[in-house]
């Protein structure tokens, strides 16, 4: 399996993601292969518009009963909220993978661009 290089999410998180309120996201099986030191561009799942490059921190498997407020908090959602939504994305799934990371950099599409430190 190749290493990914993109990474998706809903453009209701983009704001968290940019303002570094989301740090990490839950994801299942089938996208638990991202590799620790790597980046990806991250681009919206709706429209595919690129909007900024993550780091990978980490990749830590989790079952969803383990989920607890410190994840929620990382999430920037309450942990109600983040079983909703997982429910909603992967119903029934036990097994899921937190993936860590760090805002790199903002996209180079965009005309207010900043790279981040």
């Amino acid at each position: 399996m190749t290493q990914p290089t993109t990474m998706t999410f809903f453009e209701r998180f983009e704001t968290d993601i940019l303002s570094g309120k989301k740090t990490i996201t839950i994801r299942d099986a089938s996208e638990n292969n991202y590799v620790p030191g790597s980046i990806v561009t991250v681009s919206t799942l709706e429209g595919g518009r690129e909007f900024c490059q993550l780091s990978i921190i980490s990749v830590e498997p989790i079952l969803f009963t383990a989920l607890s407020d410190f994840h929620a908090e990382q999430e920037n959602m309450t942990l109600a909220v983040l079983k909703a939504v997982i429910q909603d994305i992967y119903p029934g799934i036990e097994q899921l993978y937190v993936v860590s990371y760090k805002l790199v950099a903002k996209s180079a599409f965009d005309a207010d661009a900043v790279p981040m430190t």
